[in-house]
């Protein structure tokens, strides 16, 4: 509702912002939920405070015309800055002293970069630390701390942190107060063995280290960002993250941490990342040739087009691009494709096959052998030709490339195949 309001301001004239339907929603919204949650006149009057400020930020976007990434943020800031502030005063309705916080305010700094901005750590942790220590004669209360937000470093203004920026506050904050264990709540019972759209029986995983969760983030599960996990990793060790489901409390979840005993693990996950570009480049000039991959990845670099997975000999490299990590967001047309082919002209031949999925298998790299003896043996089986295989340099990921058609029966099979 907040983009929606901003959208239809940039159409509206300033008098009739008032009267936008998704403000008007935002506002019912708030109020209502103030109502049935019997908070105070103090905090009521914080929640009007901070609605006023959006009917008046959306007046700017009518007057100039204009939804920059700035303006953008500071939108859709409101969000986390109201319910923060019902939830707070909620809890103190009911006894539990609580205090709400906007996370720029407890010391979370960025980076300029709007709508996607990166965490400056060492201005924030010991800012946070600072901010959310209880001071001798304080009295005791629970912190409540917008998400998804913090302050530029250079511009003193409002940034959103991008996909998976809640559960990187989270940790975060975590990180910065020196905690044991941060818990992230989530609609599953914690990571799973794979994705339970596609796979029924898909179920659970206990523990992972932080280098499987990095993985499987990076190449398809969508529990946890790998933003998410920085934190935890940057403490040395000395703080698990655990994910939890918020409609089942009593379920364990995944704790993720540093390391853990990876004697009787075989396969722990298999994702899925479908829709990616298959790029072939061959050139007998590889051979002996120092150079020739700085001048491959350059012209990627160029286009900033993000590369996934890599396979290499002396004359050939097989990599995929994601096509949702171009600059632009969104799939590159056949033509963009065959203008970047063209960029290799002198260089190497090149082709490209679109409708591509990467299967990633988080495992044991030190049973390699029998992974994939097993996973050739299905394959075989199922009549599905692997385009191209990768084992990572993490250790933990052995990704094989096949087509959209056949990857998610080829999921199911091999899912059965190590975990049903």
């Amino acid at each position: 509702m907040l983009l929606q309001a901003g959208e239809e301001a940039l159409i509206t004239p300033p008098g009739n912002v008032p009267a936008l339907s998704p403000l008007r929603n935002i506002k019912e919204l708030h109020r209502s939920t103030a109502d049935t949650l019997a908070i105070s006149e103090e905090a009521r009057a914080e929640v009007e405070g901070l609605l006023t400020q959006l009917q008046q930020l959306l007046v700017g976007i009518s007057i100039m015309q204009d939804l920059t990434p700035r303006a953008k943020d500071s939108l859709v800031s409101f969000g986390e800055r109201l319910s923060t502030r019902l939830f707070a005063a909620f809890l103190n309705v009911q006894g539990i002293p609580a205090v709400q916080y906007d996370a720029f305010d407890v010391g979370v700094v960025t980076n300029d970069s709007f709508t996607n901005a990166d965490v400056d750590y060492e201005a924030s942790l010991p800012a946070i630390l600072k901010s959310l220590t209880l001071q001798p004669g304080q009295p005791r209360a629970l912190p409540i701390v917008t998400g998804f937000l913090g302050k530029g470093r250079s511009t003193n203004a409002i940034t959103t942190l991008g996909r998976g920026g809640s559960d990187l506050t989270c940790t975060l904050l975590g990180a910065a107060l020196g905690l044991p264990e941060v818990q992230v709540w989530k609609d599953v019972d914690g990571v799973l063995t794979s994705d339970p759209r596609v796979v029924d029986a898909a179920r659970p995983v206990p523990e992972l280290t932080f280098e499987e969760a990095t993985e499987l983030a990076t190449f398809g599960a969508t529990v946890l960002h790998p933003l998410a996990i920085q934190p935890a990793m940057d403490s040395g060790g000395k703080m698990g993250v655990r994910v939890k489901n918020s409609y089942n409390i009593i379920a364990p979840g995944t704790i993720i941490t540093a390391q853990r005993d990876m004697k009787d693990v075989l396969v722990t996950s298999i994702v899925l990342k479908s829709n990616v570009t298959l790029v072939d480049i061959a050139s007998n000039r590889m051979l002996g040739q120092w150079g020739f991959l700085a001048k491959v990845f350059d012209i990627f670099s160029k286009q900033k087009l993000s590369v996934d997975v890599v396979a290499t000999s002396e004359v050939s490299v097989s990599l995929t691009l994601d096509p949702a990590k171009t600059l632009w967001e969104r799939d590159l047309i056949d033509e963009e494709l065959d203008s970047l082919m063209k960029d290799f002209d002198g260089i190497a031949k090149t082709s490209y096959r679109r409708g591509m999925s990467i299967m990633s298998l988080i495992c044991n790299i030190e049973k390699t052998s029998a992974i994939l003896e097993r996973v050739f043996r299905i394959l075989d089986r199922e009549n599905v030709q692997v385009k191209m295989m990768s084992q990572g340099a993490s250790k933990t990921n052995i990704a094989l490339i096949v087509s959209d058609e056949e990857a998610k029966h080829t999921l199911r099979a091999l899912h059965r195949e190590f975990f049903e």
